[in-house]
């Protein structure tokens, strides 16, 4: 039974991350996510949603889905090995496999769990030797919380992890080297192709290079750069100059590939192989709806004939960065539909947020420990949905707000 003291100490908790300022608060809406949404009865443009491609609530999308319910059902009420494997499932990963330049691909129900996955199967499975060396993994200090969870499920005496300062390529390959004479088995550099909090992009073409100087494995999540980035939408790699030349890309659906849920690795076919056969958060996890994996190949094929889309979203993100800063906000350069407006404390990052909320504009604030200390921020996220006008109408609501917060020049 729960104990007086118990719920005592996670009331007290949670009052003590709203002394902080830390306190995470989730507005409900009433619409179908969108450019615009309905919050606390009044509809607000929205700035807040990884929705990038505005696909989330894409009329082909809906009735991609509906149509996909009427041929599948809801669900499969099995995991894969035993009866929730359908069709759909494997045609889903063969398309992935080839729109990202991979030879195979797997399903699972998040990106989350395919990181973790990863990691855990890799690292912890002996692969017919108990007595081998560590593996040795390289991982950017700012990666995902999935990637920083996935190595924690690494037993201690199976990996070596290194954590490198955030894209410094120097001290990477300083670390490289030094690991170089060292009994091991196998080498992982492990990065965020797009960097969630931050809008950055990895420096892809050169940790290529690393890995194939060090005999490494190169593992990139680009779950915010998949259907963001790159001309067809496949991606950081595809923006960068070298799709089909990483090893290892887990990614996510729940984003710019319509917004739902599930995730994904793709890689060489003995890797998919054997995480078929080994990977717990796929052997023991129900299978993606097959709904879902219907859908997802439906927004593929819309990539595929409407290129524009993606155009769309990188045209708006250029207006907007160049337009926020203009009005005098410090945002962290970069090219991504992420787009960090940086305020510097939490409380400050909270009255912005709700100010703006007050004018019809809905954005949220992230703050320490999402982000470091005194490096809060608005993480305004530019969809293809949104028009000229959506645009011009967030960037006066900032303009307003900033004056009134003595945050810009009025």
């Amino acid at each position: 039974m729960y104990s007086k003291n118990f719920l005592e100490r996670l009331s007290g908790s949670v009052e003590q991350l709203r002394a902080e300022h830390r306190e995470k608060i989730e507005v409900p809406y009433s619409t179908p996510q969108g450019p615009e949404v309905e919050v606390i009865g009044k509809k607000v443009l929205q700035f807040a949603a990884n929705n990038y491609l505005g696909l989330a609530n894409h009329p082909a999308v809906v009735a991609a889905a509906k149509k996909a319910l009427d041929r599948y059902g809801y669900g499969t009420a099995s995991v894969r090995f035993i009866c929730g494997t359908q069709e759909i499932h494997c045609e889903l990963e063969q398309r992935l496999a080839k729109f990202l330049g991979t030879e195979d691909a797997i399903l699972f129900s998040s990106c989350f769990a395919a990181n973790e996955a990863f990691f855990a199967t890799i690292v912890n499975d002996p692969l017919g030797d108990p007595a081998a060396a560590p593996d040795f993994i390289y991982s950017d200090e700012l990666n995902h919380a999935s990637i920083i969870d996935g190595l924690r499920l690494c037993k201690g005496e199976r990996v070596a992890k290194r954590i490198y300062p955030h894209k410094d390529l120097a001290k990477l390959e300083a670390m490289l080297k030094e690991d170089a004479g060292k009994s091991r088995r196998f080498r992982i550099i492990a990065t965020d192709g797009v960097f969630s909090m931050e809008g950055t992009i990895a420096p892809l073409p050169e940790l290529v290079a690393l890995a194939e100087k060090y005999e490494a494995l190169l593992f990139v999540d680009d779950s915010h750069g998949v259907g963001a980035l790159g001309k067809r939408g496949a991606g950081a790699p595809e923006q960068l100059g070298v799709h089909g030349r990483i090893d290892v890309l887990s990614g996510t659906f729940g984003k710019a590939l319509g917004g739902a849920m599930g995730g994904y690795l793709a890689g060489k076919k003995e890797l998919v192989d054997f995480l078929r056969q080994k990977a717990r958060p796929y052997i023991f996890s129900n299978s993606l709806p097959p709904v879902v994996a219907a859908t997802t190949i439906a927004v593929l094929d819309l990539l595929e004939k409407e290129p524009q889309i993606v155009q769309q979203l990188h045209d708006n993100t250029v207006y907007f960065r160049r337009e926020i800063q203009r009005l005098g906000f410090t945002i962290i350069p970069g090219e991504h539909a992420i787009v960090p407006v940086m305020l510097g404390e939490a409380k400050t990052a909270q009255a912005f947020s709700r100010a703006l909320l007050a004018d019809g504009v809905y954005v949220v604030g992230l703050w320490f420990p999402v982000v470091p200390e005194g490096e809060a921020r608005l993480r305004v996220q530019i969809s293809a949905g949104h028009t000229r006008q959506h645009l011009d109408a967030a960037l006066a609501a900032f303009a307003k707000v900033g004056k009134e917060l003595g945050i810009i020049q009025k």
